[in-house]
Order: structure tokens, then sequence, then C-alpha cells
């Protein structure tokens, strides 16, 4: 047997001493080419997505993620109103609604993506025209307070609808005091981002 592994030892070290080699051997000399790397292969946010597809570059971390580097969200809504009361032929704030104003104010901060508006009313005394331009001067008086406390003007619309439209019907002085006045209602929207599970996320009990 090694007599056998010997003979066949010698014989392929004589065809290669012999510079024996076949034409099917004989291949042309080719550079070896140099990538081009066209994806963006870094990851700015840390979030294990490379940035050639991640659609959500600004995910917050710990945050747990989809196929396109974005994380999954939960919808809360949560709602505020704003009623305001005036006297008769006023425009004037009165400092017991001075709260309602400020937590709109906040109300809208926190959710940035919504917007008000202010529906101006009075009630059914005097001319038509001037309680319509009345209602209105209500409106803008709340809107000077928001934009006093740094709401944008461009989220609020100002509606006057006069003596139109009372919420309630009477000719006394109490049915009168609750038609003049300003209103609101807005719902917001905030999405909680919702955190992939680690060894340290607690369980609620």
């Amino acid at each position: 047997m090694n007599m056998k592994i010997t003979a066949l030892s010698i014989l392929i070290t004589s065809v290669f001493a012999s510079g024996f080699v076949s034409a099917e051997d004989k291949y042309d000399y080719i550079e070896t080419p140099v990538p081009n790397q066209i994806d963006d292969l870094q990851d700015d946010d840390k979030d294990g997505v490379i940035n050639a597809r991640d659609l959500c570059p600004q995910t917050p971390a710990r945050s747990e993620l989809d196929n396109d580097g974005c994380g999954t969200f939960i919808n809360t809504e949560e709602s505020i109103d704003l009623h305001i009361l005036f006297a008769n032929d006023s425009s004037e704030v009165q400092p017991v609604f001075m709260t309602q104003v400020r937590e709109m104010a906040a109300f809208l901060e926190e959710f940035p993506s919504t917007s008000i508006e202010l529906q101006g009313f009075a009630s059914k005394v005097g001319k038509p025209e001037y309680n319509l331009e009345l209602s209105k001067q209500r409106a803008f008086a709340v809107e000077q307070l928001l934009l006093d406390y740094g709401v944008d003007a461009s989220r609020i619309q100002i509606v006057g609808f006069g003596d139109t439209n009372l919420s309630v019907f009477g000719d006394d002085e109490q049915s009168h005091a609750q038609n003049r006045k300003v209103v609101a209602s807005v719902v917001g929207y905030k999405g909680h981002v919702k955190e992939e599970w680690s060894i340290f996320t607690k369980i609620e009990k």
C-alpha cells in the first residue's frame, strides 16, 4: 500500500515539474473588483436598524421596534373643555375663569398637533349686529390670553355666533347670563412609545 502511495506521489510531482498544464486550466488575470457601497450601513439612532432601511431615524431609546425601525405606539385620548361666562355688554374675562385658560394653554402645549376653535356667543339683548361683533370680541379676548401663555396664533380659530344658537332660552337675567359665553372643546392624541422587554422590566401586578 505504501508503495502505491509513493508511486502516485512521484507521478504527481513529475507532472508539475514538467510544467504540464491543460488549456482549460489557463485563465486571464482579473483585478479584484472594488466594492461600491451605496447603502448607508450606519445606525445613527442606535436602534439596531441600519439607516438605509430605517424609516423612523429618531426612535426613542429602548423602544419596541418593527422591521422598519419604528416604535410601537399606544394611543391614548384626552379632552378638555372651556366654558367662560361674561358680564352684560362686556368682553372682559373675569379672574375666576383664568384657571380654565391656563389649563387650556397647558393642554395645547402637551398636544402640539391639536388646535382650538373659540366660539363666542351673546344673549338676545340688543341689536343682532352688535351682538355678533360682541361675541367675536369675547372670543378674541380669550384668544389673547392663550397667546400670552405661548399658544401659537395659527392654532386658534375664532367663530362668533352673536345671539343665534342660544343654549338657554328665556327672557330672564339668568338665561341671558348663561348665553354670554365663549366655549371650546379640544381632543388631543398622544402616542406613548412601548418599550421593549428586558430583564429589568417590571410586570404590573
